[in-house]
């Protein structure tokens, strides 16, 4: 598995792979567990069309309106972050990452009960299976 790090309520994970083939694989993941993606940000291509350079970052948003909507129901702010998002990033060093807010930050922020933290729980191990070399 990836090593991951955690910090003020992100967890970032090394990838085994670039940028793109990650995002291939978590958009793949994501449909094969019947989850919605919404759309995936190009931040680098974007700025590339501005003629700024960044390195490759993509942000890909998905989730479950099953999981998300009693969530939003009973904290409307929680929309802000909901649905579910991971960035996809390259490091300076070349290194490719994943990160994104953990259920226990939400949960927190939004005020959220243990049972409607638990609806967001499924990004670590979708994370996980993006980023393993297996």
């Amino acid at each position: 598995m990836a090593s991951a790090t955690a910090t003020e309520g992100v967890v970032t994970k090394r990838s085994a792979f670039g940028v793109n083939e990650t995002v291939e694989r978590l958009t793949a993941l994501v449909d094969s567990k019947g989850l919605t993606l919404f759309t995936v940000v190009d931040h680098s291509g974007e700025a590339a069309k501005v003629g700024l350079e960044m390195a490759n970052t993509k942000l890909v948003i998905f989730g479950s309106p099953a999981a998300g909507t009693p969530v939003m129901v009973a904290s409307p702010l929680a929309a802000l972050d909901l649905p579910l998002k991971v960035l996809v990033w390259a490091a300076a060093d070349g290194t490719v990452s994943v990160s994104y807010n953990t259920p226990e930050y939400l949960a927190a922020r939004h005020h959220l009960s243990d049972g409607l933290r638990s609806r967001l729980e499924a990004i670590g191990p979708i994370t996980d299976a993006v980023v393993a070399d297996q």
